[in-house]
């Protein structure tokens, strides 16, 4: 089978990568996803990542014990910059080369991120992992995921989560819940399903921009959305 797309923005969730822990990263899970990504590089598509920093701390969150939400969320930004690495680390273990890019300058880290640059890298084969978000308070990653998707004209967004769609309700706490195999953004908003925020989701309708929805946890998924196969919530 061929792939049905030439480049990706996979959004990767921060929470996703504590697996049964309680916070922090399971190297298992890290090191699946640095397995499927290179599935799917090895199949020729070119491979983008916003990953989020939720594992380690969470913007919001900080509001509760006080934190000033500015400071908090870049607390936020630079967790998901220890994910990134965290990545980056696992995907250049399996022969795969990457890039970090951050929206806030940190050149002993990471380049800044530069859209031509980042462009290219695609082009050379290797995988650009997105951090710090937007490198702006008050914009999750979700909305930096869809931002750096269009800056770099990729094809889909897809978004990895632990369930396999968009369900009207929550899956996890109403068993009658029923899945949407595809829906329009604007459905997204009017329902208020808690996909992606509401930027995300209006920034992604405004420029065309396809969002697949699936469970990441199964490997081998990442490559059967590339593939085109009829998995997840298809939002257009």
């Amino acid at each position: 089978m061929e792939p049905v797309y030439k480049r990706i923005l996979l959004k990767l969730s921060g929470e996703a990568l504590m697996g049964e822990q309680e916070f922090g990263i399971d190297s298992k899970v890290i090191s699946s996803y640095a397995k499927q990504i290179k599935d799917v590089v090895n199949l020729g598509v070119e491979v983008a990542v916003v990953i989020g920093g939720g594992n380690i701390f969470r913007g919001l969150s900080g509001e509760e014990i006080g934190i000033d939400r500015v400071t908090g969320d870049h607390m936020g930004m630079l967790a998901t910059m220890i994910n990134s690495l965290a990545l980056q680390n696992a995907i250049e273990k399996l022969g795969i080369p990457t890039r970090v890019q951050s929206g806030i300058e940190m050149p002993k880290v990471a380049e800044p991120f530069i859209k031509r640059r980042a462009q290219r890298h695609l082009e050379k084969g290797r995988v650009v992992i997105f951090g710090a978000g937007t490198g702006n308070p008050y914009f999750t990653t979700d909305t930096a995921a869809v931002l750096r998707a269009v800056e770099i004209n990729a094809d889909v967004v897809i978004k990895a989560t632990k369930v396999d769609g968009i369900y009207d309700k929550d899956p996890v706490k109403y068993p009658d819940a029923k899945k949407y195999e595809t829906i329009t953004y604007t459905e997204v908003l009017n329902k208020n399903l808690k996909v992606m925020d509401a930027a995300a989701i209006s920034l992604c309708r405004d420029n065309k921009l396809p969002l697949i929805v699936f469970n990441s946890l199964i490997e081998g998924n990442i490559e059967k959305v590339v593939l085109g196969e009829k998995i997840g919530t298809v939002v257009v």
